[in-house]
């Protein structure tokens, strides 16, 4: 008997109480005994097309933890090192694959006899990233479970709104952070049991886990039963819930990692992401683990924590934002850094001085990519074969992409337009209107404005939102980053538009100084004409402001919309100061 559609559901999708779940999704499909995250998918006409599944060949039945970390002890390499990362002593912790697998078998038996965990039932996880958390995260895609992890930065609020958008019954928190997330807990109507660990094995957890078998077998679940909510802010302030399958999780290392970044057995992968940011989630577990690789999690990944940690564990593959790779390019002489041999970059646009810096450094390529939590990881990119300075890349293979104009057809090579892309991953937003914003006709906008070249290169221009438009000009806030980051004097830059009676708006700069350079007239007129001399005139920033630090995420992304505040509030000040 089909499942009635929940309330959730027919208020996102007012069409889809008539119409089938996508594939069927009844018990005949799924292990899944909650079926509220299938309920919720969006309806089959609002998906988007996925393309080349065949060619990666999964089976009907998979277990993405499964493939990740029993086949490598059933292959008889279970006495390889999985994971490195520091216990509650500051001691390093070295779980093997084997042991890994003890670890994750132990906690799916705690998930599901103890804590009460069925197939499709929903588990958010709080913790920096450690080897518990990693494990857990497993433990839960094992027992058919869908992980929701977290930034542990997060307040209360924004706790309380995901538990609430993903109806989540249980929460795993890393004892340090367990106020806001008692806080959470405490203001919901619906009841969510809340359990502690310390280190990894301490705690109420740890309690749980005593005498418990290290032996779980995984139900039966399918290759597109949902495991993981990916959450990523909406421009409503309201998040929206990214929908990820099973065989997501294997997409992207048999894509992205296997095609372009190209990693074996033998690499020691270690990075800055946290795991509830999907580009630490593939870089730090997934690509590893695919290959059987060793992976260093680091509970605090400043650029200084980061570099020490490269040359203490003789890291090979190093995966961080653009604004780190530029902060440790002054530790590369009090640092080792020489057992690196590919350093990938995502979370923002890499801008090309960048590059060029860390390669004359290093003597490495920054491999750039873009990809977005609506589709797991990176779908453009290159090898460092083909790497051009300043591009993107090309599409992964199996993705395709274009740039279309504003009535969805593709652009000429130059032209600049809207970002689409297509594979086999695409967006699913749990009951969530906005599915239609970022999905049309079968692609995946990504609120990204591009330029292709004639050889298939994408170029990226700006964030949609973050295209300035000053007395009648197109100017990429990004672009004019990029040209200050070039002037000696600029440690890291922001670019947004500012209000102006006379020009509608106009560049606004706000610039951290290097060591040694003072702000002043005289500073801000050599930026100008730098940027004069570099780019279009019209582009110069006719505001120029310099700040101790800019406003970033956890994950280190610069956050523009603070800027963009920030330029509104000092606009209507200045106006007020005049009036």
């Amino acid at each position: 008997m089909e499942a009635a559609v929940p309330e959730t559901l027919a208020i996102a999708y007012p069409e889809a109480a008539a119409e089938p779940r996508p594939g069927g999704g009844g018990p005949a499909r799924t292990c899944h005994v909650d079926t509220f995250v299938r309920d919720n998918l969006p309806p089959p006409h609002r998906m988007p097309d996925f393309i080349n599944l065949d060619r990666l060949g999964y089976p009907e039945q998979l277990n993405a933890t499964v493939e990740l970390v029993d086949r490598h002890v059933e292959a008889g390499h279970g006495e390889r090192v999985a994971l490195v990362g520091q216990g509650v002593t500051g001691q390093d912790v070295t779980w093997t694959y084997a042991e890994l697998k003890r670890q994750i078998d132990r906690m799916a038996n705690v998930l599901v006899d103890k804590l009460g965990l069925v197939p499709g039932g929903r588990v958010l996880l709080r913790s920096a990233n450690n080897p518990t958390k990693v494990a857990l995260y497993l433990a839960v895609i094992k027992a058919g479970g869908i992980v929701v992890a977290t930034m542990p930065l997060l307040r209360a609020r924004e706790l309380t709104q995901i538990l609430d958008k993903a109806r989540i019954p249980l929460a795993l928190c890393d004892a340090g952070l367990i106020d806001e997330m008692t806080k959470a807990a405490e203001g919901r109507t619906e009841p969510v049991r809340v359990v502690t660990w310390r280190g990894t094995a301490g705690g109420e957890l740890g309690d749980l886990l005593a005498g418990v078998s290290d032996h779980f077998e995984a139900p039966p679940t399918r290759a597109d039963d949902p495991c993981l909510l990916g959450f990523t802010s909406g421009t409503t302030g309201l998040p929206k819930a990214t929908i990820h399958y099973q065989r997501d999780l294997l997409v992207i290392c048999d894509a992205y990692a296997r095609e372009v970044l190209r990693a074996n057995e033998d690499d020691v992968f270690i990075g800055s992401p946290p795991l509830a940011f999907t580009f630490g989630l593939g870089g730090l577990v997934l690509f590893p683990f695919r290959v059987g690789a060793r992976a260093v999690l680091l509970e605090k990944a400043g650029p200084a924590d980061l570099a020490a940690a490269i040359a203490r564990h003789r890291a090979t593959v190093l995966f961080t934002a653009p604004t780190a790779y530029r902060a440790m390019l002054g530790l590369v002489g009090q640092a080792d850094l020489s057992s690196l041999r590919k350093c990938v970059s995502a979370g923002e646009t890499l801008p090309a001085p960048t590059y060029h810096a860390w390669l004359k450094a290093t003597g490495l390529k920054l491999m750039d990519g873009i990809g977005a939590t609506e589709m797991l990881h990176i779908f453009i990119a290159s090898p460092e074969d083909e790497i051009r300075p300043g591009a993107t890349g090309r599409p992964v293979p199996g993705y395709e992409a274009r740039v279309i104009d504003p009535d969805g057809k593709p652009c000429p090579p130059g032209v600049p337009g809207r970002l689409a892309v297509r594979g086999p991953i695409g967006c699913r937003y749990l009951a969530d209107e906005r599915q239609t914003v970022y999905v049309q006709d079968g692609w995946n906008v990504t609120g990204d404005t591009y330029v292709q070249d004639e050889d298939g290169y994408f170029w990226f221009q700006a964030r949609n939102d973050d295209m300035i438009v000053s007395a009648g000009y197109n100017i990429a806030g990004p672009e004019v980053e990029a040209s200050l980051l070039a002037h000696p004097a600029v440690a890291e830059c922001g670019v947004v538009a500012a209000p102006c009676p006379e020009r509608g708006r106009i560049v606004a700069a706000y610039v951290v100084l290097n060591p040694g350079y003072t702000g002043g007239d005289a500073l801000t007129q050599a930026l100008q004409e730098h940027v004069k001399q570099d780019l279009a005139p019209y582009k110069y920033p006719r505001a120029v402001h310099y700040v101790a630090a800019l406003p970033k995420t956890e994950s280190g992304k610069l956050q523009r919309f603070a800027l963009r505040r920030q330029a509104e509030a000092e606009a209507i000040a200045t106006q007020g100061d005049r009036a």
